[in-house]
């Protein structure tokens, strides 16, 4: 692939959702390697402290205030930043936005908007990229998705069925792409919960501020994957987290008993104990960082994970499989070894 040849100096990557949360992150951690960065959000308080924070790494940086589910703003936000920058190497599709309330609570207008944002905002940002990435046969889009993608909970009907549809979608262009012969990649990176703003500005009806479910991670944890993700394109696929895991393979063994366990628990775990209802802002329908910027962090640092040993462990499988495999021809050597020492003194 070609972008894989170049430097990462000269390669371009965009992010969609980069003014805050996992977008800000992964944004910010193209840039410490040198890529020059897209970014791309509603946000332009949050867009321009992105682009602080990649120009200060060293690299160039370009900002386009679009909304993802406009299909023509997001090409020509594509369009701006080849004209900038050069030809996109890899794409990101990381936006986020939902609605915290029972399903029967969330208005036709509001499930509208979710899944124009979450996914229908994602095609939108794959067109553009192909269109720009087809005609060179090389490049990358990563999808980032959630455990979610696998498993719905309670109060996300929206998001969940989106990222649910992204899947769909990206296995029906994945076999196209095969068809055609074409070296344009397709992967995604599912995510557990993350601290990032989100839960600040999210829309809520459940009568109390929100929370992600634990266990938390930070973003950079997020970042770090994507990033990786984006350089080892022939990967489907990429769980981070070890609850992420979890998560699928409950689904896959026992998702009766999961309906079950989510229904009595799943309100519960997205609600903060012990703090009064406030009515807030939220950011369905207008961006909140376009006065302000929020970061990539959420209120949740006193307990997120900076790490996950799944992951990095996940990144390196070649060479803990190897490891693996020399620690068991070891032990069956000294097996072997011990075995042959006791018959040569007549023990059993």
């Amino acid at each position: 692939m070609t972008s894989a040849r170049k430097p990462r100096s000269d390669r371009v990557a965009v992010v969609c959702g980069a003014s805050a949360g996992v977008g800000r992150a992964t944004a910010r951690e193209f840039a410490r390697l040198g890529y020059m960065v897209g970014l791309v959000a509603r946000g332009s308080e949050g867009l321009a402290a992105a682009a602080r924070e990649a120009r200060a790494a060293g690299t160039l940086a370009v900002t386009v205030e679009a909304d993802v589910a406009d299909a023509a703003a997001v090409d020509e936000a594509a369009e701006r930043v080849e004209s900038e920058l050069g030809p996109i190497d890899v794409w990101v599709n990381s936006t986020l936005l939902s609605v915290i309330a029972p399903f029967t609570e969330v208005t036709p207008e509001e499930y509208h908007r979710v899944t124009d944002a979450c996914y229908h905002g994602y095609v939108h940002g794959t067109r553009a990229a192909l269109d720009r990435m087809l005609p060179r046969d090389a490049g990358v889009i990563v999808q980032v998705g959630s455990a979610l993608a696998y498993r719905g909970i309670p109060l996300q009907a929206a998001y969940c069925g989106a990222k649910h549809a992204v899947r769909g979608f990206d296995d029906s262009l994945r076999a196209e792409l095969a068809d055609d012969g074409s070296h344009v990649r397709v992967t995604e990176v599912h995510l557990p919960a993350v601290n990032t703003p989100q839960f600040s500005w999210v829309r809520s009806r459940v009568g109390a501020p929100t929370r992600p479910v634990p266990p938390v991670y930070q973003p950079e944890v997020a970042a770090r994957a994507i990033v990786w993700a984006a350089e080892h394109p022939r990967r489907r696929s990429t769980w981070v987290g070890g609850s992420t895991v979890g998560t699928v393979l409950a689904q896959r063994l026992a998702p009766r008993l999961l309906d079950l366990r989510l229904g009595a628990t799943g309100e519960e775990s997205q609600v903060r104990e012990d703090e009064e209802s406030t009515r807030r802002a939220d950011n369905l329908f207008r961006p909140l960082d376009d006065d302000r910027d929020y970061g990539a962090h959420g209120e949740f640092d006193d307990e997120a994970l900076p790490r996950s040993l799944q992951q990095e462990l996940n990144q390196r499988r070649l060479g803990v499989a190897a490891v693996a495999a020399g620690a068991c021809a070891a032990a069956v050597a000294g097996y072997a070894a011990t075995r042959g020492r006791r018959r040569s003194r007549g023990w059993r």
